[in-house]
């Protein structure tokens, strides 16, 4: 590990191809770059499922760190780790401090490895409108986690909103196996199914996007049944034209699986690791219709796959939009204690 303090971008790339070149063969095959945005508290969480993701896509891993953005003296810190701890991946942990954390981009984009895709994951609560961070806009796919919003359903409602093609969230991810089990239990039959009960705590948006997916693969409205008693999605109801009920019931890491007229089978429900849910959103680079119909339908909205790809970066500096605030906030107080005075 080589470890770059107050130091510059310049630097930063020699110090990464100086140990490229020490690291030799560890070094070569890299299918994609990663950019992470995270928090300074959970850079060790995101190096963990980086490396798990890493084994199945060799990649070059970029971690920006942004922080004391209204700091007066700009400074950049940088850890370059080849090989070694974080598996095969070429890794660059940047902290970025006072304006440049702003422009982070000016550190990042001659990091990219040249000529293959490039996916940005924010570890943490996503801008709202992606296109104000330019590490979006400059990717080819963008991994949000919506779990990590205060309110995870409202912040599916604003991935909807903001939606452009190659946009993926992790809580998608999720219901992956509960997805499988459920066209795997249409293998054995053909009959339509006429209503569908998904049943969940209200706050779960892989609850939402399931109903969002059953409704755009089956053209139905599924029932939400909301509870308290589970913390994540507890059971998905299906009703068939036939008359026959098929139920998906989550029994810790497993799946009770009860059909009419069939005895009861217990199948794998088990609940990934962070690193294993990302390394599946690796596996493809291009643009997850699926995903897409299934958000659309969450919310209402129609047509997100046909939306532009790209998006024109919007600047934002959020230091003058907290100061304004403030102002506001301050104003609003100061005018509520005229008023109680008079």
């Amino acid at each position: 590990m080589i470890g770059l303090w107050d130091t510059t971008g310049n630097e930063v790339v020699k110090a990464l191809a100086a140990e490229r070149r020490s690291a030799g063969g560890v070094a070569s095959g890299m299918a994609l770059t990663l950019i992470v945005v995270v928090d300074e508290k959970r850079v060790r969480e995101a190096e963990a499922a980086a490396t798990i993701a890493a084994a199945a896509h060799p990649c070059r891993l970029v971690v920006v760190v942004r922080s004391e953005i209204e700091r007066d003296r700009n400074r950049l810190d940088a850890e370059i780790v080849v090989g070694g701890r974080l598996g095969p991946c070429e890794a660059v942990v940047t902290r970025m401090y006072g304006r440049l954390a702003l422009h982070a981009e000016s550190v990042v984009m001659p990091l990219l490895v040249p000529d293959v895709p490039v996916v940005t994951w924010w570890h943490g609560e996503p801008p709202a409108e992606i296109a104000t961070d330019f590490l979006g806009v400059v990717a080819d796919r963008r991994i949000t986690d919506s779990a990590q919003a205060a309110d995870p359903v409202e912040a599916l409602r604003q991935r909807a909103r903001d939606y452009a093609p190659g946009d993926t969230d992790l809580a998608w991810t999720r219901i992956t196996p509960w997805r499988t089990l459920v066209a795997g239990a249409f293998d054995t039959t053909s009959e339509r199914v006429t209503e569908a009960t998904v049943v969940a705590p209200p706050t779960d948006p892989t609850a939402a996007l399931m109903v969002g997916w059953l409704s755009s693969r089956l053209g139905i409205t599924p029932r939400r049944v909301d509870t308290n008693e589970f913390p994540r999605m507890r059971e998905v109801q299906l009703s068939c034209a036939n008359g026959d009920q098929l139920t998906l019931t989550r029994e810790d890491s497993m799946a009770v699986f009860r059909r009419t007229g069939q005895d009861d089978r217990a199948l794998p429900l088990v609940r990934r690791p962070l690193g294993d849910e990302l390394a599946e959103e690796l596996r493809r680079l291009d643009a997850d219709q699926v995903y897409a119909e299934a958000l659309g339908a969450t919310v209402g909205l129609r047509g997100l796959e046909q939306r532009p790809a790209q998006r024109v970066h919007v600047w934002k500096d959020p230091a003058t939009a907290r100061r304004a605030e403030a102002g506001v906030t301050a104003h609003a107080g100061t005018s509520g204690e005229g008023a109680s005075h008079e």
